[in-house]
């Protein structure tokens, strides 16, 4: 019964019955059908100028007198860096990086719909995977596209923007919010942000399995549903289009056929496909983003960012479930958390609370350093590890060696873990996927592991997606083996029973969360394993952090 449920899902998703949100390289013959090349927008000429956890409040109040950025360039940065240092070893004097906290309000669907979120977020999950598993085999980068490749002499594009060196900075936190899209048949989170002048709300996904940050864009020529109007440049004094001959331009890939780039003022068209019928297209353009910023006295400013990189989507399709568009946060340059290092350093953390707290309860997204989490002792890392030949790839690979069921290491073999020859394999840890996943020799072992080790409980074996699963009517408190994950570097995450077990029926039936991934070696530690652990990501120093806590009270 499941592995026909399965195998139908497949065929479902190989005919493109769900999105995903990972880019794939551009590919002339998957332009589902549209013609971006033939409409007025591309090639148009643009009259713009190209212009090179305290926690959160959750109210929202107007953005009003804010202060800009500037563009640092690289050399600056990497002074900015040397003082960071010293400032760390003790040093005195120079100015101290803001941190970013985010409020992210949850939204989980009614509890008697939880079996049809289960089956839809297992869809979407392995259509996801498919992307990525076409995506490593060909052994591209998102931001490596075929046009940077013949062009390899082309400059390198600006740093992301910069605090103003003017007036010392006031420490403080920036707040947005992220909600969970369970309610809306995602497994994903949102976060609201403010964009352009005067600043206009748009709920975006945040992923950290993608870097570019784009939006649907009037005119909206071809777009999806989405819960409140399109982003208008033309109402935008700080709308800027990136310049077909701008540095920046080459960071993207184009619609294909590459089009060819006449006049000074031509605007940059870009082309981001997600897999299956997911893919956006427009203009690649620099915009202001508006934060929240928390001062120390607890009172909350809004500042401005000036000259994000973003896409400007014209042309936008596939499951992004009411959302304006998406928020990169991979290791690219193009994402937003890449973006805003110069701002707030080269970490950033999240907390996402349990399914079942409060729907009013909000998870927490922070840029910068957060030293409460730091100075946690049961805060514990794991090394941040480079794909295979690609060592500034998008997402955040992790080692695992071995993982314990019950108490017990099972019988998988490392090799299982790690890289194959076409550049598949290897673990992350993914906020889009929401699930669990891995390889499928070892995932048949873990299966089979809790089988072997849950005792009184009757096995149910007509769900659909999940398995094993187990009747619990009547059952206080079910005995469920422990779980955990061995990282080659000596780190150990243990995760609660209830972040590898879901109820799929409400005090009736309980299902391993986890699942193989098919046709690759793909594994990933999925957003539903990660509730209830504050994960910090730190690029600078190459490690993943991850600590227990009560995200509901962070």
């Amino acid at each position: 019964m499941v592995s026909t449920v399965f195998l139908l899902l497949v065929l479902l998703l190989v005919c493109g019955a769900a999105g995903t949100h990972d880019h794939k390289s551009k590919n002339a013959s998957h332009l589902a059908g549209i013609e971006f090349p033939e409409h007025p927008s591309f090639n148009a000429v643009t009259s713009s100028a190209t212009t090179g956890c305290s926690l959160p409040n959750s109210k929202k109040s107007n953005p009003s007198q804010d202060e800009g950025f500037d563009n640092r360039d690289d050399d600056d940065e990497e002074e900015e860096e040397e003082e960071e240092e010293e400032m760390e070893g003790g040093g005195v004097g120079g100015d101290v990086k803001q941190t970013v906290k985010l409020d992210l309000k949850r939204r989980w669907a009614r509890r008697d719909k939880e079996k049809e979120s289960v089956v839809e977020s297992k869809m979407r999950d392995l259509a996801r995977i498919q992307t990525l598993y076409r995506r490593m085999t060909e052994n591209k980068n998102q931001n490596r596209v075929s046009r940077l490749k013949k062009e390899q002499s082309k400059p390198q594009a600006a740093p992301a923007a910069a605090p103003e060196s003017s007036g010392s900075l006031l420490s403080g936190q920036l707040i947005a919010t992220l909600e969970s899209g369970v309610s809306l048949g995602s497994g994903e989170y949102f976060m609201d942000v403010f964009v352009g002048t005067p600043p206009k709300h748009f709920s975006l996904i945040l992923d950290t399995g993608s870097d570019l940050n784009w939006i649907q864009c009037e005119p909206c020529y071809d777009c999806f549903e989405q819960n409140g109007p399109h982003y208008d440049p033309a109402q935008s004094s700080s709308y800027r289009n990136i310049g077909c001959h701008d540095p920046r331009c080459h960071l993207v890939s184009s619609p294909d056929p590459p089009q060819p780039c006449k006049a000074d003022n031509q605007t940059c068209p870009y082309y981001y496909w997600y897999g299956d019928s997911s893919n956006t297209t427009g203009d690649f353009a620099l915009e202001t983003f508006t934060v929240n910023l928390t001062m120390p006295s607890g009172k909350p400013e809004f500042r401005k960012v000036e000259n994000v990189m973003f896409g400007c989507g014209h042309w936008n399709r596939g499951l992004f479930h009411g959302a304006a568009g998406l928020l990169g946060l991979g290791r690219g340059s193009l994402s937003f958390s890449s973006q805003l290092q110069s701002l707030y350093g080269h970490s950033f953390s999240y907390c996402l609370v349990d399914r079942d707290s409060d729907a009013n309860v909000s998870s927490t997204l922070i840029f910068g350093e957060d030293k409460d989490l730091l100075s946690r002792p049961d805060l514990n890392f794991t090394t941040l590890v480079a794909g295979k030949e690609n060592p500034v790839d998008t997402f955040y690979y992790v080692q695992i060696k071995s993982i314990v069921v019950g108490g017990e290491v099972v019988d998988i073999p490392e090799d299982v873990w790690q890289f194959a020859p076409d550049g598949a394999g290897g673990s992350i840890i993914d906020s889009g996927t929401t699930l669990s996943y891995f390889a499928e020799p070892a995932y048949q072992v873990i299966k089979d592991a809790f089988m072997a080790k849950v005792k009184g409980l009757l096995v149910v074996k007509d769900f659909p997606v999940l398995e094993p699963c187990y009747n619990v009517t009547g059952v206080e408190q079910p005995d469920l083996p422990d779980f955990g994950i061995v990282f080659s570097d000596g780190a150990i995450w243990n995760f609660p029973v209830e972040n590898y077990f879901i109820e799929a029926v409400p005090r009736e039936l309980v299902c391993l969360a986890i699942l193989g991934t098919p046709r690759s070696a793909l594994s990933i530690i999925g957003n539903y394993q990660q509730q209830n652990f504050h994960i910090l990501y730190d690029t600078k120093k190459s490690r993943l952090g991850f600590a227990p806590t009560k995200c509901s009270e962070v």
